[in-house]
Parts: C-alpha cells; sequence; structure tokens
C-alpha cells in the first residue's frame, strides 16, 4: 500500500470501466503500488516538498489533498494502460481530463504559499 493512498481509491477514479485486468488482479499488485509510488514522488518533487516523509505527522486536510492528488496520478496511468474497457476513447479521454485536473489543482494547492503556511500551521 501506498504512503498517501490506496489501490481502492486509484480504481474509483479511474472509473466504472477501467480495465479489468486492473480490478481481477491480473496487474501484479507490485506494477500498481509502482504507480502509486511513481504518483507520490512526482508530488514531492513537484511541490519541492517530502510529504513522504512527514505524512502521518500532517492533519487530515492536508493528506486528503495529498490522497486525492496522488490518487488522480495513478488513475490516468490505470486508465491509460487499457482504454479498451471504456466506452469510447471519448469517455477515456474525459476520465484521463478530470484526473488531471484534480492532481494539477491539489499540486497548485500545495505549491502555494498562503496554503503552505496553513499546512505548517504559520
Amino acid at each position: 500500500m501506498g504512503i498517501m493512498c490506496a489501490s481502492g481509491a486509484v480504481i474509483k477514479k479511474a472509473g466504472a470501466n477501467v480495465s479489468t485486468a486492473i480490478i481481477s488482479g491480473w496487474l501484479t499488485a507490485s506494477e500498481f503500488e509502482n504507480w502509486i509510488a511513481q504518483a507520490e514522488s512526482f508530488i514531492n518533487v513537484a511541490t519541492r516538498t517530502n510529504y513522504s516523509d512527514t505524512y502521518a505527522a500532517l492533519n487530515t486536510d492536508v493528506q486528503k489533498i495529498l490522497e486525492d492528488a496522488a490518487s488522480s496520478h495513478a488513475a490516468i496511468q490505470a486508465i491509460n494502460y487499457d482504454m479498451s474497457g471504456y466506452t469510447s476513447r471519448a469517455e477515456a479521454q474525459v476520465m484521463l481530463d478530470v484526473n488531471w485536473a484534480r492532481l494539477a489543482e491539489a499540486i497548485k494547492l500545495l505549491r502555494d504559499k498562503k496554503s503552505t503556511d496553513f499546512i505548517n500551521a504559520a
């Protein structure tokens, strides 16, 4: 299990038509967990803050923003893995767009000085 999110959160964000290989467990847990680890690394580098090392000490609001960002990033990978289950490429693209927007907004919040002051209780 990742630090910032669980696989179930990723599957939900990938949508009802995500690849059955992901839902059935055909995709190995280590491959799935790698998507989550990549998401966490992306968040840490993009925000220039290593949230992975301090996650347990963060307040719930911050943890939920990190969960949102990590699950959205990993869901993008899950959708890209196999789009054949979606009713159309347009449906898959909407899922990608929604997850990208959630990720971008979370990164923007985590980079904002006012947000970081709040996070650090300044």
